[in-house]
């Protein structure tokens, strides 16, 4: 008798457990505040689904996109904070940043952003305290070995046109660490800002006036909003172009470097479920890529009349012909 209660209890306590895993019947609402609707976002919701989170039922959405700039946050995420969403998401450094200002209650997941700590957005990655945590995709690293490479793949490269926001704070601390990165490579650099998406033509235009051999464009989620505009010009113009994120070569870049945006939005989707049921954001740590993809365009290359090294070719994860 003691045997079969002590299964029984066993059992019951396993179920108990098994309901408690799961979402409450309540209805979260989840914040997304970025520059539009990226691919990344997709994997998040997968994820959130796939632990137990349907739209409609125990979940929605509020999104808002900054459609025409970076000075759009600040409004969009107090519209979030006046909604009294459960949680925001963030994706990028301008984007979180408008979000920790706008509130200090209201749990902060990034998705991804270039760098945490030199652009305040943390203080301690390990314990980042207070409201927000999420995933950083190593942009500083990043950004050195995505110069290695397009040094390799332009091998006479001498003088580098970089492609920067001048609305995101990550570009002022990034700046001094790609010039000394590119001294070391012999490199002259010339620096282009945008504002906005307005701006970005006259932007692209500064940059081909300059003349440069080869083009860098900065890990942005601006700029990314409007991969096919920027692609086709590199093209247009001849210049080999580095990126930060596969979309890029996707749309006719050249070659992008870049840590793995879906699979750091799925961990961000797990994360958002810790907090929904209890964690504490300031309690989980900020962590950083582990995963990266090197994507090549060999049909840009070949419009571009660029031979990409076997040895590179070896190391690449996917081929666009």
């Amino acid at each position: 008798m003691r045997r079969r209660e002590f299964i029984a209890g066993v059992l019951l306590t396993g179920m108990m457990r098994r309901v408690q895993a799961q979402p409450s019947g309540k209805l979260v609402r989840i914040g997304v505040l970025m520059a539009e609707p990226f691919q990344p976002l997709q994997s998040l919701r997968q994820e959130l689904h796939r632990l137990g989170y349907v739209e409609g039922r125990n979940l929605r959405f509020e999104y808002r996109f900054a459609e025409h700039g970076d000075d759009q946050y600040p409004t969009l995420a107090s519209e979030l904070v006046a909604l009294d969403v459960d949680l925001i998401v963030t994706f990028g450094t301008p984007a979180t940043l408008a979000a920790k200002r706008a509130t200090a209650t209201i749990p902060i997941v990034i998705g991804g952003i270039a760098e945490a700590l030199s652009t305040g957005v943390v203080s301690n990655l390990a314990r980042p305290g207070g409201n927000i945590t999420g995933f950083t995709s190593l942009s500083f690293d990043l950004e050195s070995k995505r110069l290695e490479l397009l040094k390799e793949i332009v091998p006479r490269l001498s003088r580098l046109g970089v492609l920067a926001s001048a609305t995101n704070p990550y570009t002022s601390v990034f700046m001094p660490h790609f010039r000394s990165d590119a001294e070391a490579l012999g490199l002259m650099v010339e620096f282009v800002t945008v504002r906005d998406k307005d701006d970005l033509e006259t932007g692209l235009q500064r940059l081909a006036g300059a003349r440069p051999d080869a083009a860098f464009v900065v890990t942005d989620a601006l700029l990314y909003s409007r991969p096919k505009q920027i692609a086709a010009f590199m093209v247009e113009h001849r210049l080999p172009a580095m990126f930060g994120f596969r979309g890029y070569a996707e749309a006719g870049g050249l070659i992008a470097y870049s840590a793995d945006q879906n699979k750091l939005f799925r961990r961000a989707a797990v994360y958002v479920d810790r907090i929904l049921k209890g964690d504490r954001p300031g309690d989980l740590p900020v962590q950083q890529a582990t995963e990266f993809e090197l994507v090549i365009n060999l049909r840009t290359a070949r419009a571009l009349s660029i031979e990409i090294p076997p040895s590179l070719i070896a190391r690449v994860d996917e081929v666009i012909e």
